[in-house]
């Protein structure tokens, strides 16, 4: 809102320092100070309406030192860090831009599917919540928009260095520094591959079996990979919400480095630099992750240990989904293993611990564990690690996991 506002005053009437709106840069330090100002207060908020109407987290008895304590803390606290993210991103962005209406979405979608579950639980008394098929259906039906829409909107696109030797009509916008990139790719169904020098990688290719013509049913594998990727993301957020401020740190330092990818694949002179695909219109996107990364700042305030409140599946499910959503439309989606490794290693020890157990029960009789409790992080509370070390020490490991991200960029 402010970005066209400020545009029409400059235009207009030459208003004096209107013209600092157009820096995405400007905007975006913007969106993390609002987001920080408005999961600060309106969290204090909601937190006192939270324990005025007696909204508690009703917690299982799984032995965990600690865990009565968390008995009746206040949850669904995942609305501050929506409304956190929401509010600057419609107020600083480009809001016709294709990429931040497919996030607004993401963030709105599965934190309303996320508060529906724990809404069931919280009012309805039902420990089961929303059914597990109804929210991955929920997440499907997310791949399929952001799928469809990233192979069917022309504003979507990808520029492709030419070969040195090729020859390239120059444009205002082509000559100087990233002349060597193409004219637009559109519906370029394209990512990067990690460590992999001229990293770039069709997911036609998977097709090329078929023959002639392959590369117009790309489409067949591209849809089902991102509905994969969302879900997996989103589920491991989930999954690794459950310490005081495990998920909603881990969440903030992914988040700053995707801005970093973010803003390095919407600017032309960085992209040729680095030797990565030139994605036009993505830089609005460092705004709404900036945004993102202010939220989960602010909601840390009151959820680092001892938590006041707990996020919620409003939070966990939205806060991953956005993860995984921006991080394929950034074509940086093959470096989520690496960047959302404590997510993956919280998913893998729970499909570890469960199939292990089911596999042994079945042979033997009797089932086995791996891990003394799944996900990870409570196999070292098991162990006796104190909770806040726990939490710490995954996020050291989360820092490590993002600067390797980042020097995937060069690391060839």
């Amino acid at each position: 809102m402010f970005y066209y506002l400020f545009t029409y005053l400059h235009e207009t009437f030459s208003f004096p320092g209107a013209q600092v709106f157009q820096y995405i840069s400007f905007r975006a330090g913007a969106a993390v100070i609002t987001s920080l100002l408005i999961s600060l207060v309106f969290g204090k908020s909601w937190i006192h309406y939270l324990n005025k109407r007696q909204v508690g987290e009703i917690i299982r008895d799984l032995g965990l030192e600690g865990q009565a304590e968390k008995e009746g803390t206040p949850t669904m606290g995942g609305l501050i860090i929506i409304s956190a993210v929401v509010i600057p991103t419609l107020l600083f962005t480009k809001l016709h831009n294709t990429y931040i209406l497919l996030m607004l979405f993401t963030t709105l979608w599965l934190g309303g599917l996320g508060f529906l579950d724990d809404y069931i639980k919280v009012f309805k008394k039902d420990k089961q919540g929303l059914p597990g098929k109804i929210k991955i259906i929920g997440q499907v039906v997310l791949g399929l928009v952001v799928a469809v829409t990233m192979y069917t909107d022309h504003s979507i696109q990808v520029r492709e260095k030419l070969p040195p030797t090729a020859q390239l009509i120059q444009t205002s916008e082509q000559s100087g520094p990233g002349s060597r990139y193409a004219v637009e790719n559109t519906n370029a169904l394209k990512t990067t591959i990690p460590f992999i020098k001229n990293n770039e990688f069709d997911y036609a290719v998977l097709l090329k079996w078929i023959g002639p013509g392959y590369e117009k049913w790309a489409f067949l594998v591209f849809i089902p990979i991102i509905i994969l990727i969302i879900t997996a993301v989103s589920n491991g957020a989930n999954l690794t919400d459950g310490m005081d401020g495990l998920a909603t740190g881990t969440s903030a330092i992914i988040g700053a480095t995707l801005g970093i990818l973010a803003w390095v694949s919407g600017n032309i002179i960085f992209a040729d630099y680095l030797n990565i695909m030139y994605l036009p219109n993505t830089g609005e996107l460092t705004i709404f992750i900036s945004a993102f990364v202010g939220a989960n700042i602010g909601f840390l305030w009151y959820n680092t240990y001892p938590a006041q409140v707990f996020m919620g599946d409003t939070g966990s499910l939205a806060i991953g989904g956005i993860i995984a959503v921006f991080a394929i439309l950034i074509r940086k989606e093959l470096l989520i293993p690496i960047l959302c490794g404590i997510f993956l290693a919280e998913s893998l020890s729970v499909i570890m611990q469960v199939s292990y157990f089911k596999y042994t029960k079945k042979k033997y009789g009797q089932g086995k564990r791996i891990f003394k409790m799944a996900p990870l992080h409570h196999h070292f509370q098991k162990m006796g690690h104190p909770e806040p070390k726990i939490v710490l020490r995954f996020q050291i490991i989360g820092i490590f996991l993002a600067v390797l991200t980042i020097i995937t960029l060069k690391l060839r």
